[in-house]
């Protein structure tokens, strides 16, 4: 049977649909998995996402940019092909895209994770015939530990910082993996400031109804703050700038799941490393692609060889694809959400922005 979904060279298409599903270049009509930009590009004529997600795409493409949406579990037919979004995990309104005719089944994954995340709806397996996954740590080695450990090494790192006179300077994602620990430190241990780039995306959290600790934007803070106290979460292309001058002596920490890797923290020159990942670990990406009984794996972004070949090895019929996303990286690719007041100091960005 013809599959739903072909690779084309603007990403996946739905020719019975006319439509692509996180198109890597401008379209007439894109359903978008999540607001990461390497998965949702600026320029197409439609957009296509989960009913959560809307205010952080908006906030990612622009207010130009027509977005549509559909509570997760809801259908909507697009030239007789049934779309659906069942819940990721990923971050804030991230859904797997459910394609569906003739009795055939498709799910995108986009990215996603199994992990427990108050700031986002927890992933949901969907039974399908093709399932299309990343594989951004498709290896053994990586094993999550449980969020809740991390939060704790987190705030007794910034305890500590404090005793020590140091600016706890901790960076993460601008959109999703800020806000997921912004929601797990504890806000008692001292103020919390964001840079513009996290703020401004914190801002389409709260109106989506997700509870954030009190947070103040580093741009508008009083010349007197003492920053020892402070808590200061910004995306990584901010580290090494002269931005963080005006913190002082400084602690910085990363959470990222290429923590993982002895010696990646040390390249990075962070003082902490802290394993925290929005994509699933090994075992997570084994057991969902079990869970979705799926006949048909088709394996993207990350160790995308190395998966399909260990799945065909084990009894499935899988095979990489060609992918622009780029999963979890060490750096954001461009510094288009950066602050015009804070900007100067970094590159200025292509119009396409990344995760």
């Amino acid at each position: 049977m013809k599959s739903l979904l072909e690779t084309t060279r603007n990403g996946l298409y739905c020719r019975e649909g006319d439509f692509y599903v996180d198109p890597w270049k401008p379209v007439d009509k894109a359903v978008i998995t999540h607001a990461h930009a390497d998965h949702a590009r600026w320029g197409s004529k439609r957009y296509l996402t989960a009913e959560t997600g809307r205010q952080v795409l908006q906030i990612r493409l622009g207010p130009k940019a027509k977005i549509d949406t559909l509570p997760f579990g809801e259908s909507t037919k697009i030239n007789g092909v049934d779309v659906s979004f069942f819940p990721a995990g990923h971050i804030l309104g991230s859904g797997q895209v459910r394609l569906e005719k003739n009795g055939q089944v498709v799910v995108v994954s986009g990215d996603y994770k199994r992990g427990q995340d108050v700031t986002c709806r927890s992933f949901e397996p969907v039974r399908c015939h093709l399932f299309i996954t990343e594989s951004t740590f498709g290896l053994p080695i990586y094993r999550w530990p449980s969020s809740q450990s991390v939060f704790d090494q987190i705030n007794q790192w910034w305890k500590q910082n404090q005793q020590d006179g140091k600016t706890s300077l901790l960076l993460a994602y601008a959109l999703g993996k800020a806000q997921r620990l912004l929601a797990g430190v504890d806000p008692a241990i001292g103020p919390i400031f964001t840079h513009g780039a996290v703020e401004k995306l914190n801002v389409g959290y709260r109106e989506t109804g997700i509870q954030l600790p009190e947070t103040n934007h580093v741009g508008r803070a009083d010349k007197s703050t003492d920053w020892s106290q402070s808590l200061v979460v910004a995306p990584p292309a901010a580290a090494g700038t002269t931005w963080v001058r005006k913190f002082g002596k400084l602690s910085v920490g990363m959470a990222s799941g290429w923590m993982q890797i002895r010696g990646t923290r040390r390249r990075r020159g962070m003082d902490r490393g802290f394993i925290l990942s929005d994509h699933v670990d090994w075992l997570e990406l084994l057991q969902t692609i079990e869970d979705t009984e799926a006949e048909e794996v088709w394996v993207t972004h990350g160790y995308s060889q190395i998966v399909a070949r260990y799945l065909n090895e084990n009894g499935l019929q899988a095979k990489a694809i060609e992918t622009e996303f780029t999963g979890e990286t060490l750096v954001e690719a461009d510094d288009s959400d950066l602050d015009p007041e804070e900007s100067e100091d970094h590159p200025q960005p292509n119009e396409v922005e990344d995760e």
